[in-house]
């Protein structure tokens, strides 16, 4: 699991149909500190996350492991949303 931050939405005209009913978001991977490190990527949201809110997501071949036993085309995927007043404790 990384950490990130959710800094925005994506909207799409078109995508794979797998998606057709999953949030799409925009996050930004950051350090224990909290502070960002890394390009944005765009992430499937399994938990109901919100911009700015801090969360743990996992990327490549794991990404589509939340959905499972769906098939959704995703190589990124939000599986948490960390409580901001225990940011620290979460991270430890």
């Amino acid at each position: 699991m990384r950490l990130a931050t959710v800094v925005g939405t994506v909207v799409s005209t078109l995508k794979d149909p797998s998606l057709d009913d999953h949030k799409l978001l925009l996050i930004r991977p950051i350090d224990r500190q909290g502070k960002f490190k890394g390009p944005a990527s765009v992430a499937v949201d399994s938990v109901g996350a919100g911009i700015g809110e801090r969360v743990f997501y996992v990327a490549n071949k794991e990404g589509s492991y939340p959905w499972y036993p769906d098939l959704v085309s995703s190589d990124c995927s939000i599986i948490g949303i960390i409580d901001p007043q225990n940011f620290n404790k979460a991270v430890e």
